[in-house]
């Protein structure tokens, strides 16, 4: 990286419309730019870096730059990236000219004049400079996070984003109104009515079965002429008043729409295999129920659709998943009618011809009721399924729901709201577009993104099954109105608007869950993410092992209880029952009926793995993340947050209107109050019950602490009473004119930019001003800028040296250490032939050898160190030389002091 000075000539359009006045030509503003050079092509990226954030975060309080001055100075980058962009044509160098043709020709007005051409190309620029402008302040209402530069400014980037929460709060609220005005609490009080009166009404006065426990054919002809009718077809009062002809109100309040309908479906004769050795005594087989298995041949009178089967398209039906099986939509079906007697003669019938045989294999039982005091529908289906192996088991389905819609105030304020969540769709499918224009593949590298875009498709696929919906209710009931002995299929109807609330519900969940996009920009909110993104690894690891025992112990469970207990009747059902033992739900006397040996064993052992291990591993995988990623969000840097933002807003309001102090009267009580000397911890304490922050009180202390001894003598206070007087002066300037003075720079302000920089929380505002009262200006800060960088470059060749002293170091260590350990040797050696009586000569010779070569070694690494640093020289003499005598000890002294 090199640095180099530009001294731009021209300005791009977008920039040079900005300036509300030209500039001389001969005026230029040096700027230290951070050129990227190409290794490869040798070329030079031209295009200054904007300043990092770290410029103007919470931890260096001297220096917020002014947003005008970020337009005006640095080109915009592609939004939301963060690397410098490379030149492109319209950034041209010194004395680079621009033609009239070219796309980044300068205005009228800008810095230099334009060549005087045609008055119609001049009025054809002049609208697309309009145009231009007109759509980038549309574009203003799709300014996210992704599509701003957060390098910018910190304050600008998080305005961005409570823009973009303050629209999606909106949104959430429009979606909440929407889901809750489609569900109400008589939804729940209606469902509960309609199911008693059907399914807890005993067969008969002295029969205390219900449609719950049906166990034969005979129990569900019993149900259908008792219950059933008598429910279905309410025609008198309880004083035996006649209610209106042809017309069923059941509780007196709920029309019956239409007439009833039963229909079956039955399986074929021979549709399953028998052995042959029993083939002789097992005459008949009618299978489970499958499509292919389903009879379609007519039977008994073979008149009517009773005893004809009728497709599902011609019956316009939809299929239904039971207890047992999944029925399709067609079979055999009767519609009864719409008084009592007739429907109970049409029953009767219908048994007496045998009209349920072996081959049934399901039978439904449709109606559908309105209730107009509160608007809803009832769809109701009971079923009778008879399996091959014999027996009743029965199901039933009630579906409330609101299918017209319209009807009250509230209905039109919730349809008012539809157009609004239409409208807000729209809104963010075009920022979406926008967003994966400029970021491509990249955009899908992020959840977020993808939970973004999932919201859409969904927002869009629950707005065609609504309008779907509201199409369909209008022709059935005009159907209905038109035939009133009809059966109302309102069963499709009902499965819609089902799979839409089933779809809302999703939006919703998906919607609130979104928040957590902006509340992770508070640093004690982001935990949460963080913890979980930083712990994935392992508890994927954790769930290989968790799922590879928890589903051994299911499979077992299925095997060894599954024919005897219904929690375990299935695979599926014993996974359930697992969990539901893990959270403490669960009938052990159960499992030990069904195995007295087995059942103790598996409850005990998967306690203990599950519960007691694996569990407790879970939660320390989640203990230790969570401790790792709050020890280093302590560590981090402070930024400017989302809270600081709208607490610095709420102070400025608060200012204005006089009704807080600002932090230079906060500082000048407390000097008045401390009188003497005032130590750190003192106005740190005393500012910090006035709402000062930390960094603030650090960098004022900082400034007038010029011993730095922690406390503030006479002169420090008087200094800073003088600063702080102007200050008051500037403030009530400001007050008065609500303006600000001219900057020291030589760029032009808006008063938008004299708004951002009115920023008092720091108490130090004439900082960005560049005044007499210890701020610097943007060409002193530039300066700084240089200095930094090469005191940056310093350190870095400093740092390198002191890895390649400390690597040296570690070689030289490790060859004392071998020395240290052959002489050692040498040593147990002589004292061993010492002790025994033999001759030491040769250990003694070559012990003196090696003292010798270390001493010699010992000299020539402190000449070479003394020619290296002469200013370190050292009177060089004799140096003793040690007996042959010497000690371990001492030749480890030596060592260490050589290092």
């Amino acid at each position: 990286m090199s640095s180099s000075r530009v001294r731009p000539q021209q300005l791009p359009r977008s920039q040079a419309g900005r300036l509300p006045h030209s500039l001389d030509p001969g005026e230029g503003i040096e700027m230290e730019n951070i050129q990227h050079r190409d290794l490869g092509l040798g070329g030079a990226i031209g295009t200054p870096s904007p300043p990092s954030r770290q410029a103007w975060s919470r931890d260096n309080p001297g220096f917020e730059p002014e947003e005008g001055i970020m337009e005006a100075d640095w080109p915009p980058a592609s939004p939301g990236r963060r690397s410098v962009s490379t030149a492109s044509s319209g950034s041209g160098g010194p004395g680079s000219f621009t033609g009239a043709g070219s796309s980044t020709q300068i205005p009228r007005g800008g810095l230099y004049p334009t060549p005087t051409g045609d008055a119609r190309q001049q009025d054809r620029l002049d609208h697309r400079n309009c145009m231009k402008q007109m759509l980038q302040r549309i574009r203003i209402l799709w300014g996210t996070e992704l599509m701003e530069d957060s390098d910018s400014s910190r304050e600008r980037y998080l305005r961005n984003v409570l823009r973009e929460m303050i629209t999606y709060v909106t949104f959430l609220i429009t979606i909440c109104i929407l889901t809750y005005g489609m569900v109400s609490a008589n939804m729940y009080y209606y469902t509960k009515v309609m199911s008693q009166l059907f399914l807890d009404t005993p067969l008969s006065a002295g029969d205390p079965s219900t449609f719950r426990s049906l166990s034969t054919m005979e129990d569900f002809w019993k149900f259908t002429e008792g219950p059933f009718l008598n429910g279905m077809y309410w025609e008198v009062w309880y004083n035996n008043r006649s209610l209106p002809e042809n017309q069923s109100l059941i509780y007196y309040e709920n029309l019956l729409l239409g007439v009833p309908r039963l229909r079956q479906l039955k399986v074929r004769n021979e549709s399953c295999s028998i052995h042959e050795d029993l083939r002789d005594e097992v005459l008949d087989c009618y299978n489970m129920y499958t499509p292919t298995n389903e009879e379609r041949a007519s039977f008994g009178p073979k008149i009517g659709t009773a005893w004809v089967y009728t497709a599902e398209s011609d019956m316009n039906g939809s299929g239904y998943v039971g207890q047992i099986s999944k029925y399709g939509g067609g079979g055999y079906y009767q519609d009864l009618s719409r008084t009592k007697e007739e429907s109970a003669a049409q029953l009767q019938f219908l048994k007496d011809q045998l009209w349920l045989d072996r081959g049934t294999r399901a039978v439904f039982l449709d109606f559908s009721v309105y209730n107009g005091n509160i608007n809803l529908f009832c769809i109701a289906r009971l079923l009778v399924e008879f399996p091959a192996t014999g027996g009743v088991v029965t199901s039933w389905q009630f579906q409330t729901v609101r299918l017209i819609r319209y009807v009250s105030s509230w209905d039109y304020f919730v349809g008012l709201c539809e157009v609004v969540f239409c409208l807000f769709v729209v809104y963010y499918m075009v920022e979406e577009v926008l967003e994966i224009r400029i970021h491509r593949l990249h955009y899908f590298k992020s959840p977020w993104n993808c939970l973004d875009v999932l919201l859409v498709v969904l927002s869009v696929v629950a707005i065609i099954m609504n309008i779907t919906r509201t199409a369909m209710v209008g022709s059935r009931l005009k159907g209905l109105l038109e035939n009133h002995t009809a059966h109302p299929t309102f069963e499709p109807l009902a499965n819609l608007q089902i799979q839409f609330n089933n779809m809302a519900a999703v939006i919703v969940f998906f919607s609130w869950v979104k928040l957590f996009k902006f509340i992770n920009f508070n640093k004690t909110m982001s935990q949460l993410s963080g913890t979980m993104s930083r712990c994935a690894k392992d508890l994927v690891g954790f769930a290989i092992m968790f799922f590879i025992i928890f589903l051994a112990y299911a499979q077992l469970a299925y095997l060894v209880f599954g024919t005897q207990v219904n929690d375990f009747s299935t695979f599926q059902a014993s996974i359930f029952t697992q969990f539901r033992i893990i959270l403490g739900d669960f009938e052990f006397s159960e499992i030990v009926e069904a195995n007295a040996v087995l059942g103790p064993i598996y409850y005990t052992t998967f306690v203990f793995f599950i519960f007691f291990i694996l569990m407790n591993m879970f939660l320390a995988i989640i203990n230790d993340t969570y401790s790792e990623v709050k020890a280093d969000m302590s560590q981090q840097r402070s930024e400017m947050e989302m809270t600081d933002l709208l607490k610095k807003g709420c102070n400025k309001a608060l200012m204005k209107l006089r009704l807080k102090k600002t932090a230079v009267d906060d500082i000048s009580d407390s000097l008045r109050q401390a009188g003497g000397k005032l130590n750190f911890n003192e106005l740190r304490q005393d500012l910090k019950g006035k709402g000062h922050t930390d960094a603030e009180i650090e960098a004022i202390f900082a400034k007038y602490d010029h011993d730095g001894d922690q406390e503030l003598t006479e002169n420090d206070h008087q200094q800073m009473r003088d600063d702080l007087e102007k200050e008051r002066e500037d403030l009530d300037l400001e007050r008065n004119s609500l303006t600000r003075p001219s900057s020291g720079r030589s760029f032009t302000r808006t008063q938008d930019d004299s708004e951002e920089d009115d920023d008092e929380d720091s108490g130090h505002s004439s900082r960005r001003r560049g005044s007499s009262s210890g701020g610097v200006s943007y060409e002193e800060f530039q300066v700084l800028v240089r200095r930094v960088d090469r005191m940056e470059h310093s350190i870095g060749s400093i740092v390198s040296k002191i890895d390649a002293v400390i690597v040296k170091l570690e070689t030289m260590e490790r060859a004392v250490l071998k020395r240290r350990d052959v002489l050692g040797r040498l040593l147990d050696g002589v004292m061993e032939d010492e002790r025994l009586g033999r001759d030491t000569d040769a250990h003694s010779e070559l012990l003196e050898r090696l003292v010798r070569e270390e001493l010699e070694r010992c000299e020539s690494d402190d000449t070479v160190s003394q020619v290296s640093h002469p200013q370190a020289a050292t009177p060089v003499g004799p140096r003793p030389r040690p007996s042959s005598s010497l000690s371990t000890d001492g030749m480890s002294s030596t060592g260490g002091s050589h290092v």
